[in-house]
């Protein structure tokens, strides 16, 4: 049965494909719908020629399964001695690098990163299996036997490596485009670093002791499902199956192998002929075949143009219709329709790009450089302001309508609090009959860890690491970035609330809700910042530094969070996840701020606010920038027309999301398909960029054909098939950052033929 696209952003479906399209870091991430049976009912399946079939080519719906207990295990496959293998560490954490690598390329692109869960869990099995079966048992290294749990700690590497791209496609590029770093990212490598390493660990020890909250504690009273984690583990459990699950496996493998590869070359070759292999401008076409004497480029200038991009057509294949066609109508709107009316009226202006005569009418609607942005707006930073306060008022809106899970959640908390304290007075020797009623649960809502008391992580050593990285934090902010202990303070309690705000939101819906974490967080700055009268560039820094550590411990908590809910269910030893964590983290802390450091360098345009034209265009950038200055500059820069429009907008976009809580449910649930996902919307008023929308609705409108037609082939090929696209590009395009600066890129050797302005 083929896997359905539910719904996007604050809205979800357990098992649905969801992506937080949030520029802040959007993030993504999958559940296939992956049958599981019993090893004695279910029926052979089986890869052949490209396509699996089973028995009477139909995949039986499985049936109901306790998504509160570990998956049983499976007779067919032999017990694992060793998993924290030097082979599956270092094999995890290349495979979050290259993760890591790609988000920064995507990030900067569009505001999405992506997830290296099932990324690594593909990869790292088709690796590691081959080593297994080619090298003898005893072979150093590399030999031995391969089992779902060593899959689990590659996948757990790779995710713990892969992450934290996320503040530097958002924070770290707003200081630098605001003028509050150094001018050259390369002298502050090791100041960003030290930066990155506290928000790591910070998230790291602080999921620590979440893990027994919300995986075992509270998950069966909040039906905290993970639904990304538990479709790892389903994958994981799949492939490594006694019947079927090797040729699933290889088929997979093969799938992303090809579609990473095809990504991969074509990003990279297409840089020396963009007009043809990448960008089709069909309306500068029109006007170059009408002799330079049409309307035709007036479309042009709004950025309405075809961009074969895989990245954004795999995810289109993976988000689903509804998602992909709002962020489409959203350009449409914004692009088509409110733009151009605004120029017309004369509310907002252009820049001519071309001093050529037969290009007199090529203008940019999307420069940033202005020299009176309140009265003389440019249509990009007229838009710009609906777009992020619909995206604030929609997620906190979303998050209100949560409010009972949130009621219940806290109970919860208190209830767990005093369990887990009087487990450990009774450790002692000790016991609170207060503590004890306090902490009672119904029988029917405990979960039981499977994990042995030696396997577990004990408190003594992420306490004291927790601690540290608090105190680490603040010596940090202090001494690099100029924030008093106050504020720094402040900053770590609400990396504290987000992170459990952020887990527990992710275990019920699969979202992430790291808007509301960084745009509340930086408005509490901003609050405390205007009481103390502080000069205006010290109030951006420590605004857009403490949003940053607070939506990044928030974001990492998450994601080891969901990695433990994967060993959770493939009973692999917390301990040694927390280990294989913590390693990965190493390489996020130096590897992300390098990714950053190579895009400015060989694209200086991203931290040049006054850049007519980039490649690069930071809507998340866009958007910490916007709010930091609308907090803390006493002259509020923005148009009043575009204030009151954004306040309208944002009311709007409210409505929309109560009418879809509150009045499309029970019979009339089946309606929430067609009402727009206004966070794509909003996402689409802040990115000048059409064609990314045009590009996910091509995917999504493959992929529906696809589930439609050969339900069955879409669940093995489609993940893997997306996941290679996805992540060929990112790759493709950190190569094409190294050739910039080498010299030989396609500004150097290319051809600008069939691009407006004759440049591409």
């Amino acid at each position: 049965m083929a896997a359905q696209h539910g719904t996007v952003v604050q809205s979800l479906e357990l098992g649905s494909n969801v992506v937080d399209v949030a520029p802040d870091t959007a993030r993504f991430s999958f559940s296939p719908s992956i049958n599981r049976h019993d090893s004695n009912e279910k029926k052979s399946t089986e890869v052949q020629e490209g396509v699996a079939v089973s028995d009477d080519d139909e995949v039986e719906e499985e049936t109901a399964i306790d998504p509160f207990v570990p998956f049983p295990l499976d007779p067919g496959v032999p017990e694992e001695d060793n998993i924290l293998r030097v082979r599956s560490v270092v094999l995890g954490l290349i495979c979050g690098a290259l993760v890591n690598a790609s988000n920064v390329y995507l990030g900067l692109k569009t505001g999405w990163t992506f997830s290296a869960n099932l990324f690594g869990a593909i990869l790292g099995f088709a690796v590691i299996k081959f080593f297994s079966t080619t090298f003898a048992e005893n072979f150093p290294i590399l030999g031995g036997k391969f089992g779902p749990k060593e899959n689990n700690i590659i996948q757990t590497a790779a995710t713990s490596a892969g992450g934290l791209s996320s503040i530097f496609v958002s924070a770290i590029p707003a200081l630098y485009q605001l003028g509050l770093m150094s001018k050259d990212p390369s002298q502050d490598f090791w100041r960003i670093v030290s930066f990155t390493a506290v928000c790591a660990y910070f998230g790291f020890f602080f999921a620590t002791p979440l893990r027994k909250f919300f995986i075992i504690y509270l998950a069966r009273e909040l039906r905290l499902v993970f639904p990304t984690g538990t479709a790892t583990a389903m994958t994981i459990r799949s492939m490594h199956a006694a019947v079927g699950g090797a040729a699933v496996a290889k088929a997979k493998t093969k799938a992303l192998s090809i579609a990473f590869s095809a990504s991969l070359i074509l990003r990279v070759v297409s840089q020396y002929a963009l007009g043809i292999l990448w960008d089709w401008h069909i309306f500068t076409w029109i006007f170059i075949w009408g002799k330079y004497n049409n309307l035709a480029i007036n479309v042009e200038n709004w950025g309405w143009l075809i961009e074969w991009t895989p990245a954004f057509i795999g995810s289109g294949m993976l988000v689903g219709l509804n998602p992909a066609y709002s962020f489409l109508g959203g350009s449409v709107l914004a692009w088509g329709i409110i733009g151009p009316a605004l120029v017309h009226t004369g509310s907002a202006f252009g820049v001519q790009l071309s001093e050529d005569p037969k290009w007199a009418n090529y203008i940019s609607f999307a420069s940033l450089s202005l020299d009176d942005p309140k009265n003389s707006p440019s249509p990009r930073y007229w838009l710009l302001w609906p777009g992020v306060l619909t995206m604030i008022v929609v997620s906190f809106t979303e998050l209100f309508c949560q409010w009972q899970i949130i009621y219940f959640a806290g109970r919860a908390v208190v209830r767990a609090t005093a369990q887990g304290t009087n487990a450990m007075l009774q450790a002692a020797g000790k016991n609170s009959p207060w503590l004890e009623k306090k902490g009672t649960s119904q029988e029917t809502n405990l979960v039981e860890d499977s994990a042995r008391e030696e396997d577990q992580v004990k408190w003594y050593w992420w306490l004291p690491g927790l601690i540290l990285i608090m105190i680490l934090t603040c010596v940090v902010l202090g001494l690099q970035y100029n924030m008093p202990i106050g504020e720094s303070v402040l900053t770590i309690v609400l990396g504290f609330v987000f992170s459990f705000l952020a887990v527990q939101c992710t275990g019920v819906t699969d979202i992430t809700p790291l808007t509301t974490a960084s745009k509340a967080s930086q408005i509490v700055l901003g609050g405390a910042t205007k009481g103390q009268h502080w000069a205006v560039p010290d109030a951006q820094r420590l605004n857009l530094i403490g949003g940053a550590i607070a939506s990044g411990a928030a974001g990492q908590a998450t994601d080891l969070t969901v990695d433990f809910r994967v060993g959770f269910l493939l009973r692999t030893p917390p301990k040694l996840q927390w280990v294989a964590q913590g390693i990965g983290c190493v390489v996020a802390i130096f590897l992300a701020p390098a990714m950053f450091v190579l895009f400015s360098k060989a694209y200086p345009c991203i931290n040049d606010v006054e850049a007519l034209t980039c490649p690069f265009s930071v809507p998340s950038v866009a958007a910490w920038r916007a709010v930091a200055i609308a907090v803390t500059d006493p002259t509020f820069p923005i148009p009043p027309s575009s204030g009151i429009f954004s306040i309208c907008f944002a009311i709007f976009g409210a409505l929309t999301i109560i009418f879809k809580n509150f009045y499309l449910v029970g019979h009339r649930a089946d309606y929430r398909a067609y009402v727009p996902n206004m966070m794509a919307v909003s996402l689409a008023f802040v990115l000048p960029q059409t064609y990314y929308g045009t590009a996910m609705s091509i995917g999504a409108t493959v992929a529906y054909i696809w589930a439609k037609k050969h339900p069955v082939n879409f669940d093995v090929y489609c993940y893997a098939v997306a996941a290679g696209l996805i992540a060929g590009e990112g790759i493709g395009g950190v190569v094409n950052a190294i050739f910039q600066v080498a010299g030989i890129s396609g500004d150097v050797y290319g051809t600008s033929i069939a691009c407006p302005g004759d440049a591409c």
